[in-house]
């Protein structure tokens, strides 16, 4: 059972992420509306996890973003799993790359995966566990946007695979049994690519950001 702080504008979308929620039993502590709302509820009871949406009034920018952000700094290892309507990989890149050093579980999903709950809920435990967890889609659209940058083009189209894969957070096991292919080759591949990417070959969340630190572009938010 989790405790949850869940900051979501759209009514009927808080509504209904506060049900499912309850349906599998985590407590939900507080539901908010805005940025504001959501660090006083963090501040007076600390979760176990947030959830945040991007754009929270009153601009619908990025306010719930810098929250999760600030919320981080302020609480050391917090996880923080935050959702967007669309793929902006300026967002992603300014969530992962800004807060490397503050620890703790991290996730960027696109809100159609909400409607995709076992994958939902699979996400939100992850990050509660503490670990790195990026959509797909968010990854496909950073690597496109990367793919014709140098050191993208010394992988090997399968190399390219695992990297997408490992940048979603997922472990060796797991990247093996999408990709239909033994653990020992991730493990081979993996250390292909950071010897060709020059990354520290560390495991966990610092090899995500890592990798995600050196896929970061210019991408413009939608």
């Amino acid at each position: 059972m989790l405790r949850v702080v869940l900051a979501e504008d759209a009514v009927l979308l808080r509504a209904g992420l506060v049900e499912v929620l309850s349906r599998v039993g985590h407590e939900v502590l507080a539901a908010v509306g805005d940025a504001q709302e959501l660090a006083r509820a963090v501040h007076a009871d600390r979760p176990d996890v947030v959830i945040t949406d991007v754009r929270m009034p009153p601009d619908f920018r990025d306010e719930g973003l810098k929250a999760a952000l600030e919320l981080r700094s302020r609480h050391p290892g917090l996880p923080v799993l935050v959702l967007s309507q669309y793929v902006a990989t300026a967002y992603a890149t300014q969530l992962f790359s800004g807060d490397a050093s503050a620890g703790g579980g991290l996730g960027y999903l696109l809100k159609d995966r909400v409607g995709e709950v076992a994958e939902f809920l699979d996400a939100l435990g992850r990050v509660a566990q503490g670990q790195t967890v990026i959509d797909p889609e968010v990854v496909r659209v950073l690597l496109q946007q990367q793919s014709a940058a140098r050191p993208l083009q010394r992988l090997t189209p399968r190399e390219r695979e695992v990297l997408a894969l490992m940048a979603e957070g997922l472990n060796n096991q797991t990247v093996a049994q999408r990709l239909t292919i033994t653990e020992a080759s991730v493990v081979k591949h993996a250390s292909n690519i950071f010897m060709k990417l020059d990354l520290d070959p560390t495991e966990g969340n610092r090899r995500v950001l890592a990798v995600l630190a050196h896929l970061r572009g210019d991408g413009q938010t939608p």
